[in-house]
């Protein structure tokens, strides 16, 4: 189970992931806008961030550009846009964005690249592992 930290003004949108990821067993807060996602990410510290592109006030970019200007392992991003053109996409990439998908997306796409990001993660501290104080 994860935290995931889904940012997008579309209320159906937030909707359909808040339901998709709590299915899988995730924990979900959500954001309505960049601002309000920049706020949730301080707060919640997710271990995955979905984050629309376009939105009103901050958009998607300044709001992946200041979670990847802070300290800390980075948190897997995904950014969903409805402009799935070249050159929006090689800005996400410039701004460290992990992982691009175009809407209208599906639901099981989303969940394979959340369960692939954390699924390659490996645990710092536990039985045996870096860390550990214990010996086998």
């Amino acid at each position: 189970m994860a935290t995931i930290l889904v940012v997008d003004d579309d209320p159906a949108i937030r909707q359909l992931l808040t339901d998709v990821l709590e299915m899988d067993d995730h924990v979900v807060a959500v954001a309505v806008d960049g601002h309000d996602g920049l706020r949730a990410f301080e707060v919640v510290r997710p271990d995955f961030v979905i984050l629309d592109v376009m939105m009103p006030g901050l958009d998607g970019y300044g709001v992946l550009r200041d979670i990847r200007g802070q300290d800390g392992d980075p948190v897997p991003v995904l950014m969903l846009t409805a402009a799935a053109d070249a050159d929006s996409a090689s800005r996400g990439w410039a701004d460290g964005v992990d992982y691009y998908l175009a809407k209208p997306f599906a639901a099981a796409d989303v969940l394979d690249l959340v369960e692939g990001a954390l699924g390659q993660r490996i645990p710092v501290v536990g039985e045996g592992g870096p860390g550990s104080s214990g010996s086998k």
